[in-house]
């Protein structure tokens, strides 16, 4: 490329170059498509925004691993014509500028913008519009000319044909005001490459007859690779509590053996420690202790109105997770086809309601965060910053799914599923890999054995148990000693699809049949899992300042422990998450105020009537629709709409 080509308007240089584009040995593509993949997320199960998709260079790549979508842009209309013919019929193109994305609101997961910004002339616009389509947590990746290489060599935007070629003025921006153009619009810097050419590139130049050049250039970085991530917000919006809101008579939890009799007071949706003042409002809670609303660390949301599916308790185990997989998608997919008819936005509803309902206020659910669970409406918190991949056999590109993942953020996978050899080697596969680290949450290792313990402890990595997915599975779970071995440990309660019931129900399964001691149980769904899950709005605890999510139970005159320890469904009575009543009891339905009592629907569970601040009869019709009249399961307990009179 040199400075003596004749400058060219942007749709002629395009034009002109879509002729030549696929055809011409480029060194400076050649190192981003050498270095770029293990920087991206997994693609598999992603929505992907190709922005200046040029000929179609990375949509073939990108459909070869199988996303949910991939939808393609670009200015110039012959490149677009150069990337039909090479792509699948289900990849969208649109004709069109970075200044205005083809993509709905929150819609994309990731996207990928190669060596275009460059032709963006307003770069805040375009930060802009990727922070509208980009999903919260969602990723875009920037490449580039290095700014400062191209400068001091003197790069342009060109190339040469037959015909003579063409050159474009661009803009060359230093990589601060790139992160800070982002930054003003939501994103975190997530990761930064600066590669140079090596071997591979050499070979580009010797065919070009320009060693010379290659060998001038050295280690200069010759282009960037820009990872940003749109943030997600660190606090849900709450109906902020008008008044100070005192909680009186009930003593609240400490930590896991001590109660306080101090006042409790909620304002700004945060826990206050102090005496009333006249503005106070009061709930009066004689009769009942305050704890922390607990943490789910493992769920599939999803599934909250699913059966077990899987062998009868008499028949034989499965073997691992990806038996019971395939034996499922055979022997019971119109279930399955029926069950997913019902609208996704309504089963997570149901899923955090089945979560409520036991007294979870945050949980982690396993899977890509649907808007709905972004909602400030949404009835419990979802823990949204995190990297994820499904396990060693379903999953895709874990090392770069890991790599992306930040270092103050979590990596989760399921790992070590099942009775065999090959779930006993996984831990140590994933620790080949380089996947097994501090960031790294395991979730089930039913195989694991002493010496995949100490390897997980070695490495800093945690682990989250699901145990009656487990017996239901495989007949077998976790055995005591190795639940107290891991230094770094968590409860979740998996997805009805092979789970018992709720969170509590895996506290009493653990009680009863490990004798698992309460305070190891009340830290498994309390402190452990915040601090797993580098969640930091205070949940899993009470203290002065931290998020008002607690719940209230009849006090058994025992430790905060003991009594989380006994605790069941029907026993929660009170939810509050940010301070504002998520679900009541029909007695303590009868303290609150009238203002409390705005926005709560009358549900029946298992013969238990619970007020809960959610669309309970337009979340009912949705589902029964499908399902049919009185045919909801939630948790394996049966739900009805009650009438009000």
């Amino acid at each position: 490329m040199t400075a003596s080509l004749q400058a060219a308007s942007p749709s002629a240089f395009f034009e002109a170059w879509a002729e030549v584009y696929d055809d011409q040995p480029n060194p400076i593509l050649a190192l981003e498509e050498r270095e770029l993949p293990r920087l991206l997320p997994a693609i598999a199960g992603a929505s992907i925004l190709d922005v200046g998709c040029g000929t179609g260079r990375w949509l073939q790549r990108l459909e070869a691993q199988s996303p949910l979508s991939v939808t393609g842009c670009d200015s110039s209309p012959a490149m677009l014509q150069r990337a039909r013919q090479k792509i699948s019929a289900a990849t969208v193109l649109h004709l069109g500028a970075a200044s205005s994305l083809p993509c709905f609101d929150n819609s994309c997961d990731l996207i990928l913008a190669s060596f275009v910004l460059g032709y963006v002339d307003d770069l805040s616009g375009f930060a802009a519009e990727c922070a509208r389509v980009l999903k919260p947590g969602g990723h875009v990746f920037l490449s580039d000319l290095h700014p400062i290489t191209a400068t001091q060599q003197g790069w342009t935007r060109s190339y040469k044909a037959e015909q003579g070629g063409g050159r474009l003025v661009a803009h060359s921006r230093l990589l601060p005001d790139i992160v800070a153009s982002f930054a003003e619009y939501g994103f975190n810097l997530s990761s930064l490459e600066e590669p140079s050419f090596d071997i591979p590139e050499r070979f580009i130049f010797v065919q070009a007859n320009k060693l010379a050049d290659y060998e001038k250039l050295g280690d200069l970085p010759a282009i960037y690779l820009l990872g940003l991530r749109k943030k997600v917000a660190e606090t849900r919006a709450t109906v902020v509590v008008k008044e100070i809101l005192e909680l009186s008579h009930a003593p609240w939890s400490i930590h896991s053996q001590e109660w306080s009799s101090d006042s409790l007071l909620i304002e700004d949706a945060k826990v206050r420690i102090g005496v009333r003042s006249a503005a106070s409002d009061l709930l009066d809670l004689s009769g009942y202790v305050l704890l922390p609303g607990l943490i789910n660390a493992h769920d599939h949301l999803e599934f909250a109105l699913f059966p077990n599916l899987g062998r009868p308790p008499h028949a034989a185990p499965y073997y691992n997770a990806v038996e019971w997989a395939n034996e499922i998608h055979q022997g019971y997919a119109d279930l399955i086809d029926l069950h997913l008819q019902v609208p996704l936005d309504t089963r997570l509803w149901w899923g955090a309601i089945r979560n409520l309902l036991c007294g979870v206020t945050t949980v982690c659910h396993h899977n890509p965060i649907h808007p709905a669970l972004t909602s400030p409406d949404f009835p419990v918190d979802v823990v949204r910053d995190f990297g994820w991949s499904h396990s060693l056999t379903f999953g895709s590109n874990l090392a770069e799914a890991h790599r992306a993942t930040p270092e103050d953020q979590p990596y989760i996978l399921h790992a070590a599923e099942g009775t065999d050899g090959q779930s006993r080697d996984e831990i140590f596969e994933l620790d080949r890999l380089h996947l097994l680290d501090k960031r790294t949450v395991v979730v089930h290792g039913l195989a694991l054995t002493m010496a995949e313990i100490d390897l997980l402890n070695d490495r800093g990595a945690a682990l989250v148990l699901c145990p009656t997915s487990n017996l239901f599975l495989f007949h077998q779970t976790p055995p005591a000693s190795h639940i107290t071995a891991v230094h770094r440990i968590a409860l979740g309660s998996d997805s009805p699809l092979t789970s018992s019931g709720d969170l509590l129900d895996e506290v009493q399964f653990l009680v009863r049949s490990h004798s698992v001691d309460p305070v190891t149980l009340f830290d498994m769904v309390t402190s452990n899992p915040a601090a797993i899950l580098k969640i930091t709005r205070g949940q899993g605890r009470i203290a002065p300042g931290d998020g008002a999510d607690l719940i209230a139970v009849r006090d058994r005159h025992v430790s905060p422990a003991q009594t989380m320890a006994a605790l069941t469904f029907a026993e929660v009575e009170l939810v509050l998450l940010g301070g504002r009543v998520q679900l009541a009891s029909p007695a303590l339905y009868a303290r609150l105020s009238d203002e409390q009592r705005k926005g709560l629907h009358l549900l029946e569970v298992a013969g238990h009537q619970r007020w809960l601040r959610a669309p309970v009869p337009a979340l009912f019709a949705s589902a029964e629709h499908v399902l049919g009249p009185g045919k909801l399961r939630l948790g394996n307990k049966e739900v009805r709409c009650c009438s009000i009179r």
